[in-house]
């Protein structure tokens, strides 16, 4: 082997354009690749049950509760005008708005999510 096979050989192993081969699946009857496909489907199913499961947030559940508060009614009114606006053709964006909605949210939510944290 010279000098130059070494060369190639390295420039072919660190090449990104390089094709990955693959060894072909051992054949399996039709029947039991469906039967694993609808096993793997069922446990797939049974893990996204499992986390639907999971504690929610108390912090997103306190700020929807602050947003819809006659607390920030006033910033949820503008935020919403200007979001009709927009949908009526306006080339303004409502991020000032929505900005000022979150705080409010979050504002009216941070004593009462410490409480509960406490």
């Amino acid at each position: 082997m010279g000098v130059w096979d070494t060369i190639t050989d390295l420039l072919e192993a660190a090449a990104p354009w390089s094709v990955a081969e693959a060894e072909a699946a051992a054949d399996e009857p039709a029947e039991e690749a469906a039967e694993e496909s609808t096993d793997d489907a069922e446990e797939e199913e049974e893990e996204e049950e499992e986390e639907e499961d999971e504690i929610v947030d108390p912090k997103d559940v306190l700020e929807e509760e602050c947003r819809n508060s006659k607390e920030c009614a006033p910033a949820k009114h503008h935020f919403e005008e200007c979001v009709e606006r927009v949908e009526n053709g306006s080339k303004e964006d409502c991020v000032e708005e929505f900005f000022h909605l979150t705080h409010c949210a979050t504002a009216c939510a941070a004593p009462k999510l410490w409480a509960k944290l406490k």
